[in-house]
């Protein structure tokens, strides 16, 4: 079993900042991929971005030259760094874990006001 612990989200203005993070723990596999997808109120989830065990980013075009995804392989532990906001990026955030198995965070609220 692997738990999710998502923090890091709230409410911004338009144009402003936040860094989500997500500390993975318990039966941790090296080779697992790490990433953040989000959900907004009647919208299918939808991928942010993700990085595989060696560090190679994938970014949905959304979040392409606005939002930074890292990874601290020492703490478990996946970050999203995500600059310049728009009231679309409105949504529930959730950390999603994969190896032989997928876990998902419990989510964490982004409002961006316009």
């Amino acid at each position: 079993q692997v738990q999710l612990v998502e923090s890091g989200g709230g409410l911004v203005q338009a144009g402003g900042s936040l860094r989500l993070s997500c500390k993975a723990s318990g039966r941790i596999d090296s080779f697992a991929s790490m990433g953040w997808y989000r959900q907004a109120p009647g919208d299918r989830r939808e991928l942010v971005a993700s990085m595989s065990s060696n560090d190679i980013p994938v970014y949905a075009e959304s979040a392409e030259g606005r939002f930074t995804i890292s990874r601290d392989n020492a703490k478990n532990t996946v970050y999203l760094q995500m600059n310049s906001l728009k009231p679309e990026d409105t949504a529930v955030y959730y950390c999603r874990y994969s190896a032989y198995t997928v876990y998902w965070g419990q989510g964490t609220q982004v409002t961006v006001t316009s």
